[in-house]
């Protein structure tokens, strides 16, 4: 082994604890890199394989009643591949000893052969048989959440018709990862089933004999998707088509989507702070270790080495520091990915899981940790090793003191002497200062970007289930009914309050731009479902025109006065243009919404409801659940009181894990940033804090000029970590909304306290831990000078 490497072993074991700082810091950056790119590409894969295995389909589209006959038409379409309909329907299930309705969505199974497309996967028993009317398969997570096992009954209400049914299978489906019952916001497993069944028995429940109402197809790449989408709905239309949509629109691929391009935002976001800090730290460290060492680098180079070997010695030890961090984020990337990818596919209900994060999360991972270290030593060493032997050799030139505006100002404050130590370091060093502060800053950048989302939380919690929706029940109706239906809810147990209200599908154009929504009919006198306006205040319907919510709005580029083209996709199923007269706040989802008086009138048809929301005693809940057990006008319930306790159940958890893993990320930053400057402060000024103590000066005194100068300067960073976070949080809000969830940029107050809260406390631990190695100097040698 050579000297140099000698000497750099010696340095690395003397220096092992600011190097495992740094290294920690590094290893965070590291970790969420590999954790999330190795995640995404890991689900990516799970669900393309579980999608090719199972045939999930390309464009979906559904129907009031098309002739099976339609359906040789609909697969000479160009660009389908293949074409296959079913029979959906809703139905009301009554559990043994559940007092609330559970609401299912039915579908059918094929006469004769298996499913061409999304194929149900078999987990339990088997499929139902098609000659016998009363067999079902059920959905694993229904069935878990229910106790049931193949054999066991159900009692459904089918298009107004009892039927009892027997469970002979539980199956997954590719198409139903991501289970929402209508108008829920969280899967609901207990009280939302997906129910398969023989075609022959659903046709005879709904009338639907020689016909379909539900279409899945795969395509060809020949054919552009909008394109077959678009002659779909002119073949479909004459039969009460709703407007065909392909994966991005289909409800659970679309949520899947959303939670991919969260990870890719955390991938992108958060691991440049960790490296950032990580430069600054090598560079802190190493400009410090080459100052002490400015002799030894002029004896090197006297004794004969070259530049390039003083060079490459030095980037040894940043390269060794980098080694050590991205070893440790690859270990824990790989193990919190592993981990996160099964918690995913647990909730996202995939059969199976493939977890390959792939060399390319470790090899752009490692690359990007050793570029840091590399980057953050070069300067320093490079400035050193350019030195003259005789230039190195000779100790540093003091630097020039005199007094300045500090002094006069701590004259007229009269502030004692070592507090003025304190200023005149970070004055005549701000280059030294400045590091620490924006250590610390992005500590707090990096606490601010992860509480604000508790605050986002609580706004859209808030717009949903205070100020948007204040019904207690909303009861969705079998189909469109006059608003007699409305009356006739007063009549049911319990009811206090009742409103209707409608839905259709519409498609919106503005270019080549299309969209497919659900068009909101609102009264100006509703009081329980009510809309925002962009502050979030209730605000009452135009009276003509469009509203749209802003997120749609600024997607589409649209400002209100515009024109957007309408495809009504019910009758009178026209084409109209409708001017945007309003622009709203929506946390879930982009309905568009139009007063309902303007709404009939467009559609030319007398007032109707398709749901009903309620106002309800609570005592009464039970009785009124029985009631709706039994009335085949209802298709489903919701409750809203449950609705937001899944969400609250489901949120809390999450996010305090999320929370609690962030807090140690940034105290991380804190505690590295500080203890290097901490370390590097006490070996840089052993001399002047020895010389206090043998002045006189007590520990205490001492031990405040070392912590003090620390503390000032994470109290300077606070207001730059403040500004830094709300833009890091701008940044996470940007790449975490999607159509489905539409972040607002909210961060509170307490946010910011609590950031500050817990970088200063990390910071202090931390400086007096480095404080007490003051207590063990020894007093004779620090204040012997270096000749």
């Amino acid at each position: 082994m050579t000297a140099l490497n000698r000497k750099l072993l010696r340095d690395l074991r003397r220096l092992g604890p600011q190097i495992l700082a740094i290294a920690g810091v590094l290893a965070c950056g590291i970790m969420v890199l590999v954790m999330a790119t190795g995640a995404e590409r890991s689900l990516t894969q799970t669900r393309d394989a579980y999608y090719a295995r199972n045939h999930f389909a390309d464009v979906f589209a559904s129907a009031t009643r098309v002739p099976r006959s339609l359906l040789t038409d609909i697969a000479r379409i160009d660009g389908v591949a293949l074409a296959e309909a079913r029979i959906t329907g809703s139905a009301l299930i009554d559990l043994p000893g559940m007092t609330e309705p559970a609401t299912a969505r039915l579908l059918s199974l094929p006469l004769a052969d298996d499913p061409l497309l999304n194929v149900p996967m078999i987990r339990q028993g088997r499929l139902p048989d098609p000659l016998r009317p009363d067999e079902v398969a059920v959905a694993e997570p229904f069935a878990i959440a229910n106790a049931l096992r193949p054999g066991d009954g159900l009692r459904a209400v089918l298009n107004g018709q009892r039927r009892d049914l027997v469970i002979v299978g539980t199956v997954l489906s590719p198409e139903f990862i991501y289970t929402l019952s209508p108008g829920s916001m969280m899967p609901d497993d207990k009280h939302f089933a997906l129910i398969w069944m023989g075609e022959a028995a659903l046709a005879s429940a709904y009338d639907l004999q020689g016909a379909f109402n539900d279409l899945s197809m795969t395509l060809t790449r020949a054919i552009p998707e909008a394109a077959v989408i678009a002659a779909l709905d002119d073949a479909l239309a004459p039969y009460g088509g709703t407007g065909a949509y392909g994966r991005d629109r289909q409800a659970s691929n679309a949520f899947l989507e959303n939670e991919f391009d969260q990870l890719a935002a955390m991938a992108l976001y958060l691991p440049p702070v960790f490296l950032i800090v990580s430069a600054f730290l090598v560079n802190m460290v190493l400009g410090r270790l080459i100052r002490l060492e400015r002799q030894q680098i002029g004896l090197l180079k006297a004794v004969g080495y070259d530049t390039a070997a003083i060079v490459v010695h030095y980037m040894k030890m940043s390269l060794g520091i980098g080694v050590i961090g991205v070893a440790i984020g690859w270990t824990a990337g790989w193990g919190l990915g592993q981990q996160v990818t099964a918690l995913y596919a647990d909730f996202f209900r995939f059969p199976f899981l493939i977890y390959t994060p792939g060399v390319q999360s470790f090899a752009l991972s490692g690359v990007l940790g050793m570029a840091t270290v590399a980057a953050g030593a070069l300067r320093a060493v490079l400035t050193s090793a350019n030195l003259p032997p005789a230039v190195a050799m000779s100790p540093p030139a003091p630097p020039a003191f005199q007094r300045g505006w500090m002094d006069a100002l701590a004259q007229v404050m009269r502030l004692r002497q070592p507090t003025m130590m304190i200023l005149r370091s970070i004055t005549r060093w701000p280059g030294r200062a400045m590091v620490t502060v924006l250590g610390v800053a992005a500590s707090v950048a990096v606490l601010v970007g992860s509480y604000f989302t508790l605050d986002v939380v609580n706004v859209v919690m808030t717009d949903i289930f205070e100020r948007a929706n204040r019904q207690q029940v909303t009861l969705s109706l079998a189909s469109a009914r006059t608003e007699a239906a409305v009356i006739d809810a007063l009549s049911l147990p319990g009811v206090r309050m009742a409103e209707g209200a409608y839905a259709l599908p519409v498609r919106l154009h503005l270019g080549v731009a299309t969209k497919l929504v659900a068009l909101q009919a609102g009264s100006d006198s509703a009081s329980l479902a009510r809309v925002l306006d962009t502050n979030g205040q209730p605000i009452a319907l135009p009276p003509d025109g469009l509203a749209m919510p802003e997120s749609l709005a600024r997607s589409f580029g649209i400002r209100p006065g515009d024109t957007l083209t309408l495809d009504l996709l019910a009758p009178p199923r026209e084409t109209v243009q409708v001017r945007v007269t309003a622009l709203i706040r929506q946390s879930m989802g982009q309905d568009v919404h139009m007063r309902d008086a303007a709404l009939f009138a467009l559609l030319r048809q007398t007032p109707q409801v398709n749901a009903i929301h309620q106002l309800v005693d609570p005592l009464a809940l039970p009785a009124l659940q029985a009631a709706v057990k039994t009335t085949p006008a209802i298709a489903g319930l919701i409750d809203w009181v449950q609705v937001r306790g899944q969400f609250d159940a489901t949120l809390n958890e999450s996010l305090l894990t999320m929370t609690m893993i962030y807090t140690g990320l940034g105290m991380l930053i804190t505690l590295g940033v500080i203890y290097n400057a901490a370390r590097i402060q006490l070996s840089e000024r052993a001399h002047e804090l020895a010389s206090l103590r043998v002045l006189g000066f007590t520990r205490a005194e001492v031990g405040f000029v070392l912590v003090g100068e620390l503390m000032v300067l994470a109290l300077a960073a606070l207001p730059l970590g403040w500004a830094a976070g709300y833009g890091f949080a701008a940044l996470i809000t940007a790449g975490f909304s999607s159509d489905l969830v539409n972040m607002p940029l909210v961060v509170d107050r307490r946010t910011f306290a609590f950031a500050a809260v817990v970088v200063l406390m990390t910071a202090l631990v931390t400086a007096l831990i480095v404080r007490r190695r003051l207590d063990r100097i020894d007093l004779v040698s620090a204040l012997k000078q270096k000749e």
